[in-house]
């Protein structure tokens, strides 16, 4: 059964963790890779990624990608989503902290952190606009 708009971005905003793809160079499979994102009902859906990643540079190529999240328990439920990029800029240590507050909290948020400040400084944040989603708790 298809979700309503509501259920389907009020999923969406729940901390799951995401499976991000992206078309790939020719003769390639897109890219399929696991990631953390950020979604606020009604707004864009953005991610952090290593600016001069595989990534960053198919999804600068492409002006678009998809993600979608899922959940097992206690029913199968996923949301997809794909869109337009509209924007890409270098992340900003609020950005760093909202993602990592999503995902970890207390001294493994503090590590990552510490580890970010330090190891992921060319990291990029890029929004994309929801444009077309599919939905569906299987009950």
């Amino acid at each position: 059964m298809a979700l309503t708009r509501e259920d389907r971005e009020q999923f969406l905003a729940e901390p799951h963790i995401g499976a991000l793809s992206v078309a790939a160079e020719p003769g390639r499979a897109p890219l399929v890779v696991p990631i953390w994102y950020q979604y606020t009902p009604g707004g864009r859906l953005w991610v952090l990624t290593g600016g001069q990643s595989r990534k960053a540079r198919l999804i600068r190529a492409a002006g678009r990608f998809s993600v979608m999240a899922e959940r097992v328990t206690p029913t199968v439920r996923y949301v997809s989503v794909e869109g337009p990029v509209t924007d890409v800029r270098p992340q900003t240590e609020e950005e760093v902290t909202e993602m990592t507050y999503r995902y970890l909290s207390g001294a493994a948020a503090e590590g990552y952190l510490a580890m970010a400040r330090t190891e992921l400084t060319d990291h990029v944040v890029i929004e994309m606009q929801p444009e077309h989603w599919l939905s569906a708790d299987l009950g």
